[in-house]
C-alpha cells in the first residue's frame, strides 16, 4: 500500500506600496474580510510569477517586485488549509480595481486599516511597518524560534 502524504500548500501574499500606502482586498469567499493580494503558487509556476499574477487577477494592477520580505509559516495561518506563504514588496502601477477574488479594494495607511483583516495578514501588516520604520530587521526565524533550539 503506498503511503499518502499531507503537505502544506504554498502560496504567496504581496504588499503592494502605491504612494506610502498599501493595497487591501476585501475577499468574496470565506473567510471573509480584508486581505493582502495573494493566492496560491500554480504547478510549474515560480514565486516571483505567482505573485505577478495574483496582484493583476485581485487588484488589476501590474506590480515591480521590490524584495522578498518574509516567510510565514505558521500551520494555523490559513483555517482551510495549512499553508506557507512568501510575502513580496512591490509598487503597483496603474488604478485599483477589485477582480477575481476581491469583492472590494482599498488603499490604506498604518492608521486607517479596515476591519476584520483575515489570515494572520494583520501580523504581516504590523512586521511590515515595523520593518519599513526601521525598528524590525529581516533574518532568517521569526520571533517564536529566536531563542529556542532548533
Amino acid at each position: 500500500m503506498k503511503e499518502k502524504y499531507r503537505n502544506p500548500l504554498v502560496t504567496v501574499d504581496i504588499i503592494i506600496e502605491i504612494n506610502g500606502s498599501l493595497i487591501l482586498i476585501e475577499r468574496k469567499n470565506p473567510p471573509y474580510g480584508w486581505a493582502l493580494p495573494g493566492g496560491f503558487v500554480d504547478y510549474g509556476e515560480s514565486l516571483e510569477a505567482s505573485a505577478a499574477r495574483e496582484a493583476k487577477e485581485e487588484t488589476s494592477l501590474d506590480i515591480r517586485l521590490v524584495e522578498q520580505f518574509h516567510t510565514y509559516s505558521d500551520p494555523n495561518r490559513d483555517p482551510r488549509h495549512h499553508t506557507v506563504t512568501t510575502v513580496f514588496i512591490a509598487k503597483g502601477f496603474g488604478t485599483p480595481k477589485p477582480a477575481d477574488d476581491a469583492k472590494n479594494i482599498g488603499v490604506f495607511t498604518q492608521n486607517d486599516l479596515p476591519r476584520p483583516i483575515v489570515f494572520d495578514h494583520e501580523r504581516i501588516i504590523r512586521d511590515y511597518f515595523q520593518y519599513k520604520s526601521g525598528a524590525l530587521k529581516k533574518d532568517i526565524f521569526s520571533n517564536d524560534y529566536q531563542n529556542k533550539q532548533i
